[in-house]
This record gives C-alpha cells, sequence and structure tokens, in this order.
C-alpha cells in the first residue's frame, strides 16, 4: 500500500517481504507504493507512483498516468490493495489479475465508525477489484469466507495462503534480561506484550482494562503496549484514568531494529483483537524470537496458532477472558510451548516457504499449464497441511 519507510503496517510488511523472497523464484517484480520524496521506497524494484499524502482522486490520475507502460511489459499484475488497483481495471488489456485480500476495507470503516456512505463507496471500489481477480489470495479460511460472502468471489478462484516471517532477523537474540536492559524495561516483573496498530478493531483497551484485574493477582505484572494510531491519546487517558501508570506502558513506534528485542523481551506476547484479523504477522514474529503467543478466537488468529498449542487461543476477547488467559499463562497453570518449540513452529512460515506457494498461483493464472490441473484447487491451512 504504501513505502515501508512512511507507513510500517502488517500489509505493507507483508508486501515488501514477499517481494524480497521473490528475487529468489525467478520471478521480475516491478512494484508501485505510495510515499514520499522524503522516503523513497527502501526497494530498488519498487517505485512511489504517488504522494502518501495526496486525495484518493490525485491517487488514482497518477496511477493510471504510471501503471500503464508496465501493464503492457507484465505478464501478470498484483494487487494489495484494491484502492490504488481501482483505476487501472479497465487497463489490463487481458493481463490476468490476482488479488491479495489483507482484509475488507468497507468493514474496516464499520469497526472504526465511519460514515454509511463512505462504507458503501469503498465496497463498490472492492467489488469492482475483486472481481476482475483471475485468483483472490487470502490469509486464512476466514478471510476466504468474507470474499465468497461480502463480495461474491467464485469459491473455485480463492487461494489461502498465510502469511509469512523473516526467520533471519526474528530469532531470540539474547537473554530476557539483557534485552530489557537494553529497552529501558524492568529486568525482574512478569512482562506481557502487544505490539499493534492503534485502532478499535485491535481490541487494546480490552487489554488495558484486563490489567486491571490482572493487577489483582499479579502486582508487579507489567504490560507493555507497541504500536501507533489514532486512539493513542484515548488509551493513555485510559492508563491514567485506571490507575495504571506503573502497570501498563505505552511504547509508541517500535523502530524496525528494536521490534525482535521486544517480542524477545517479553514473557508472553497478546493479540487481543476483537474484529477483523486475517492472520496476524505479529503472531508469528513473535513465536520466532521464542515468545508465546496468546490470539483471541477472531478471524485467522486461532489457525496460527492451533497446530502449536490448542490452549494458545482464548475464549474471548472480553477483559474477563484476556485476564484469565494471561494470568493462568503466567501461574504456569497454562501450558505454554517452550522457546525452541515456538522457534521451530515459526520457521513453517518462513517467507522463501511462502513465496513459493504464491508464486504458484501466480504461475498458474500467468502459464496456466505450468502446474498440474489437480492443483488448481488448493487451500493451504498452516502449518502448510494441503487440503483438496
Amino acid at each position: 500500500m504504501a513505502s515501508f519507510e512512511v507507513h510500517a503496517g502488517g500489509l505493507d510488511r507483508y508486501y515488501f517481504e514477499l517481494l524480497r523472497a521473490f528475487e529468489n523464484d525467478g520471478i521480475s517484480v516491478r512494484g508501485l507504493v505510495t510515499g514520499n520524496a522524503a522516503a523513497p521506497s527502501g526497494d530498488p524494484n519498487v517505485g512511489i507512483f504517488a504522494d502518501n499524502r495526496d486525495l484518493l482522486l490525485l491517487k488514482w490520475l497518477k496511477m493510471r498516468r504510471v501503471a500503464g507502460p508496465l501493464i503492457d511489459s507484465s505478464d501478470l499484475v498484483v494487487s494489495h490493495f484494491a484502492p490504488h488497483t481501482f483505476p487501472i481495471v479497465d487497463r489490463l488489456k487481458g493481463k490476468p489479475l490476482v488479488v491479495h485480500f489483507h482484509g475488507p476495507w468497507a468493514a474496516e470503516g464499520d469497526v472504526e465508525g465511519r460514515a454509511a456512505y463512505r462504507t458503501a463507496l469503498k465496497r463498490r471500489i472492492e467489488r469492482a477489484v475483486y472481481g476482475a481477480a483471475a485468483r483472490v489470495i487470502v490469509l486464512s479460511d476466514a478471510f476466504g469466507e468474507i470474499v465468497e460472502r461480502d463480495y461474491g468471489v467464485a469459491p473455485n478462484n480463492i487461494r489461502v495462503i498465510p502469511g509469512g516471517v523473516d526467520v533471519a532477523r526474528f530469532e531470540p537474540l539474547a537473554s530476557k534480561t539483557q534485552m530489557r536492559e537494553r529497552l529501558g524495561w524492568p529486568i525482574d516483573r512478569p512482562t506481557v506484550v502487544s505490539v499493534r496498530r492503534l485502532v478499535q478493531a485491535k481490541g487494546l483497551e480490552n487489554l488495558i482494562r484486563a490489567a486491571v484485574l490482572l493487577r489483582e493477582r499479579i502486582p508487579n505484572i507489567f504490560i507493555a503496549i507497541g504500536g501507533t494510531g489514532p486512539l493513542a491519546e484515548t488509551l493513555a487517558a485510559s492508563i491514567v484514568e485506571l490507575g495504571l501508570q506503573n502497570t501498563v506502558r505505552m511504547l509508541g513506534r517500535i523502530s524496525e531494529d528494536d521490534l525482535p528485542s521486544v517480542y524477545g523481551a517479553a514473557d508472553l506476547f497478546v493479540v487481543p483483537t476483537v474484529a477483523l484479523e486475517g492472520f496476524g504477522l505479529v503472531v508469528v514474529e513473535a513465536l520466532a524470537c521464542g515468545t508465546p503467543v496468546l490470539v483471541t478466537p477472531v478471524g485467522g488468529l486461532p489457525s496460527v496458532v492451533r497446530a502449536l498449542e490448542p490452549g494458545l487461543i482464548l475464549e474471548s476477547a472480553q477483559p474477563q477472558h484476556l485476564a484469565n488467559g494471561i494470568g493462568a499463562a503466567l501461574a504456569g497453570t497454562l501450558p505454554l510451548p517452550s522457546a525452541k518449540r515456538c522457534v521451530a513452529y515459526a520457521r513453517n512460515f518462513s517467507w522463501s516457504a511462502i513465496s513459493r506457494l504464491v508464486s504458484d498461483v501466480y504461475r498458474e493464472v500467468a502459464a496456466p499449464h505450468a502446474l498440474d490441473a489437480g492443483d488448481t484447487n488448493l487451500r493451504i491451512k498452516a502449518p502448510f497441511e494441503l487440503v483438496r
């Protein structure tokens, strides 16, 4: 969607990591993202087609101007963000389109309280793009159900492939004490971490409310919340209102260099999402750093951890159930996988493995005879169980 230096979200991380992995798969890629003059894309194969701050209509005009020659010289067009693809759908000129569905843009607006007319317009834009796609790649069965039910995509055109993790970068770096000292955290307190975009769908207010209950059971618990977003001030005010200043710390934006240490310094990582989570790259990133992860039973999150340990799936996203799960995990009454098991499991999601699965889908539509006909309706479930 955007230059990684401008907007380091999960979608953007997926996009750039996948493109880097393609370098080893014999796929030549030319990418287009938004950005600004002060923040280049960070990848020589990726260009900036518009300023990140441009109005959407101006982005559309710029995309139409830039994309035409690239479409002519390509075998395949791939979309990761429907609004940026919408202005060129009529210019595909017979070239196949593959869409990576990272989430329902319109429904996300609903969760954040956007006006109904805006939601309706967004859904029409999405339908135009998804309807033109030869294949739609989704991160989980949960998202596959959404694109089929809400956007009318035929089941035979849906491919389920999970997200990935850079296992060379996300790995155990040092002892938890060393990492906490480096980050300026208390070294001798039970430590829970969540790194999320600060929006309603991520459920961080529930985690803060769970901290009130947890403090009664574990007085010295330390909860660190990383990330930026429109709810930053609201969440900070809740911490003060509930008297949690010595229990919960807002970390703000986590630098790319610090992210592995933040994951690794935790005794437990928590994903308290309440809506629209297709996969959650943070889950496999934290696991790759040796930290067990508790997830809510929302969207594709359960499918990521179930094969590792079913007990990592919380009963619900409500504060009481967050507190019960976190408390049991820290007390040792909820079995947690060892750091070694977490790391070994996360390696199933290496970008080299994921990129091969994705490139097979690309070749399926760009060169339909390159794959066996019997392999054209695969659904991939973590960790890569193939179900026909």
